[in-house]
């Protein structure tokens, strides 16, 4: 989980780095000079840049989001893998997420990877590349945190639906780079970037908790 964590604030560094550029050129305290060493003029090219860079900065939070929640979910996987754990031992939540996942296999390919199935079959039916795409916000992570038995964030969160909302805009093409980026001011990217930090950090916390304390696992049963 630590890498996992360390990975999150190495890009929550980068975009800081990025947002500070931007905010330094629509407040002015970056110039863009030209080839010949001319000053350019801020206005109209680097303002339309601006409005580009600001709905950039929103899809590198997207970014940041999608992979912060496949990461903490592939690291509930790793810890099962290392420690061993088999299907019987599971939570019931994660009984049926390996059940759901087993169906995206074809039989052919997953059987020669199962040579003890109890326990292969919770590590090797996790896939990555399956688990989430262009659908994070918060309402999806409650359901996430609730099918696999973890706490929710108790942070409300509304901002990571806007980000959502903005990213499927500039990937189906619905709307430009520009156009999303006018709706915002630095202040906005400001505002929704602490928020997504925040509901992130809670989680990986809260994930980190349920790992911990090896929630993953099912209650053992009560004996008379």
């Amino acid at each position: 989980m630590n890498n996992v964590i360390d990975e999150f604030e190495t890009r929550v560094a980068e975009i800081e780095g990025y947002f500070n550029f931007v905010a330094g050129l629509d407040e002015g305290s970056l110039k863009v000079e030209a080839a010949e060493g001319n000053i350019a003029n801020p206005a109209p090219e680097i303002e339309v840049l601006v409005k580009t860079f600001k709905a950039t900065a929103l899809l590198m939070l997207y970014n940041l989001m999608e992979s912060a929640v496949t990461n903490a979910i592939e690291a509930i996987f790793d810890e099962l893998a290392e420690r061993g754990v088999g299907f019987d031992k599971c939570r019931e939540e994660i009984r049926k997420v390996v059940l759901s996942n087993a169906r995206l296999h074809k039989p052919e390919k997953l059987l020669p990877q199962l040579s003890n199935i109890a326990v292969d079959i919770v590590a090797k039916t996790f896939r990555r590349e399956a688990f989430v795409s262009g659908n994070v916000n918060a309402r999806a992570i409650r359901s996430i945190a609730k099918q696999y038995g973890f706490t929710e964030p108790e942070c409300r969160g509304d901002r990571l639906l806007t980000i959502k909302t903005h990213r499927n805009d500039l990937a189906h093409g619905s709307k430009s780079f520009a156009e999303v980026g006018r709706n915002f001011s630095i202040q906005d990217i400001r505002e929704i970037k602490s928020d997504v930090f925040e509901y992130l950090r809670e989680m990986f916390g809260n994930v980190g908790c349920y790992i911990e304390n090896k929630h993953y696992l099912c209650a053992p049963a009560n004996v008379a």
